[in-house]
């Protein structure tokens, strides 16, 4: 009986001991959890955004779509909602994608939609803007700077992320063409103009450029570059629809 008890009294020991335990352990850890949490509280704080890859959203712009709400001024909050959060989509931009240079720091990287030129679309009153490939990659009301507009080509209703519906492929192809090459060289226009037989004119402020047709297309861009500059501050017509690699006279009737 004696022997009985010693056993109990040395099982009621070890629990206890195995209680102090436990409770020592969880002790630790909330004060290891609450340390944890101030410092993410107090350290984590958003003073300087670095933005990078943007062009066509401006630098607070992209500033104010990150630090769009209330938790945004810590900023683990802001990575960890940008890794594992469906966060809120902007016109023109892919994706963005956040980290730390360090507690006070948010790096931000912009990838934006690869956008070469825009139709209007006057049955939705939105301007549907295009890829190299010729497919429909946003429709907006907003007009983005260095983004041609695209006249003369027929284009009733689009459909997102799907081709341009323009019946004329030859058009399609000297329109992909086109502006391609005009990104490509660094003479983005205003507008890209297209008329009934199908020639290009370009619209640069007060310089009107008349490319013709599709012939030699991309050899006639790659010359604005060199003759553009030349022409700064001028109106007038820029005569290059007849060139060709025979014929290469280019001749600008200069406007008074």
């Amino acid at each position: 009986m004696e022997r009985e008890k010693k056993e109990q009294t040395r099982t009621q020991k070890r629990r206890r001991k195995r209680r102090k335990i436990m409770f020592i352990l969880i002790l630790a850890f909330l004060v290891l959890a609450a340390v944890a949490c101030l410092i993410v509280w107090k350290v984590f704080t958003v003073q300087t955004v670095i933005v990078e890859g943007n062009t066509y959203y401006s630098e607070s712009q992209i500033q104010k779509f990150v630090l769009e709400d209330e938790y945004s001024w810590n900023s683990l909050y802001v990575v960890l909602k940008y890794r594992f959060l469906e966060v809120k989509e902007h016109p023109f931009v892919d994706s963005m994608e956040v980290s730390l240079d360090n507690p006070h720091t948010l790096r931000v990287h912009v990838y934006e939609k690869g956008l070469l030129g825009y139709l209007f679309i006057a049955a939705i009153g939105q301007n549907a803007y295009f890829d190299k490939d010729g497919f429909v990659v946003e429709t907006s009301r907003e007009k983005i700077d260095k983004i041609p507009l695209v006249e003369g080509l027929e284009c009733d209703k689009v459909v997102l992320y799907e081709k341009l519906p323009i019946q004329d492929d030859k058009a399609l192809k000297s329109l992909l063409t086109a502006t391609q090459a005009l990104k490509k060289y660094e003479v983005v226009p205003d507008t890209i103009r297209f008329d009934g037989n199908g020639d290009i004119s370009l619209a640069y402020g007060s310089i009107e450029v008349l490319l013709g047709s599709p012939e030699n297309l991309t050899q006639k861009i790659l010359r604005l570059p060199y003759i553009l500059p030349e022409l700064s501050g001028k109106t007038g017509i820029l005569h290059m629809e007849n060139w060709t690699e025979n014929s290469t006279d280019i001749v600008f009737g200069e406007r008074k």
